[in-house]
């Protein structure tokens, strides 16, 4: 069975020591099995600390880190790399063995043009490296494809699955999110059976970024896909609520949510295991 996590971001807008205790705890008081945390630009973040905390409310935790604005790959591949690489000692102090996130563009950067093949060799040299250094310290990493909108970068399942194959480290693999994937995959099923066990990491979310079941998102299909692969990662939550009022802007909730956070981070999860349930009962 795949594994039930959540994102600090059905809890608070961004890491803090004292946000990130309370995400923690209601991780483990909603039903979940792992917690995706962001870490911050700043990599102001207490690793061994947060481990102790996990263990203590018997969750897991897994990291993901999106790239500023200045460690754009295409544009400081040098800063980029070292930035990737002080995230990945901190994965390895809170003893985890897995980063994901928009790890190849910073988000919201772009030329106006699409990514060149000088710009995308140069994403791939970084990817190399880092996923090198990654190996080093049992670390898989996942790069997730987001819309057209956020990046021109990566912007597809199959664009990060050919850099794989061309880079060929064996801890590189692939973040999807059924967000992205409502606007820029042809469908949910393809990408997820050309992924295979190459896919790593799932980010579970509606076309509204809303109520999973209640938007435009293809859920059956995904599903089966997921089945047919007998991925058994973990499926991450990341809807938000515009209750948390910090996110209102990043996220662009322009209107209210329907559901208050809790409502919506309880009835997903139940969404997500009778999914599971229904598609997974033959494997």
């Amino acid at each position: 069975m795949p594994i039930f996590g959540t994102s600090i971001l059905s809890f608070i807008p961004a890491w803090t020591a004292e946000g990130g205790a309370f995400a923690i705890k209601k991780t483990a008081e909603y039903g979940f099995d792992m917690l995706e945390i962001n870490l911050p630009a700043s990599l102001n973040f207490d690793s061994k600390t947060v481990k102790e905390q996990l263990t203590e409310h018997r969750i897991l935790g897994r990291c993901s880190f999106n790239l500023p604005k200045d460690c754009h790959i295409p544009f400081y591949p040098e800063k980029a790399t070292a930035t990737i690489k002080k995230v990945l000692d901190k994965v390895a102090e809170m003893e985890s063995d897995f980063l994901g996130g928009v790890l190849h563009s910073a988000i919201g950067t772009f030329t106006g043009t699409p990514c060149t093949t000088d710009e995308k060799w140069i994403v791939e040299q970084v990817l190399a490296e880092v996923s090198n250094y990654a190996l080093k310290q049992n670390i898989t990493i996942a790069i997730e494809p987001i819309n057209r909108y956020e990046s021109y970068v990566y912007t597809s399942a199959s664009e990060v699955l050919d850099s794989i194959k061309k880079i060929g480290n064996p801890n590189l693999g692939l973040h999807l999110d059924t967000f992205h994937m409502n606007i820029e995959e042809p469908n949910f099923y393809n990408p997820i059976i050309e992924a295979g066990d190459k896919l790593k990491h799932i980010h579970i979310t509606e076309s509204d970024r809303g109520m999973t079941g209640e938007g435009n998102v293809h859920w059956d299909d995904f599903f089966k896909a997921l089945a047919q692969i007998n991925y058994q990662g973990p499926l991450v939550l990341e809807n938000f609520s515009s209750e948390i009022k910090a996110l209102v802007g990043p996220t662009s909730l322009w209107r209210p949510s329907k559901y208050n956070s809790e409502y919506l981070a309880k009835g997903s999860l139940n969404f997500m295991k009778s999914m599971v349930l229904k598609h997974y009962k033959n494997n």
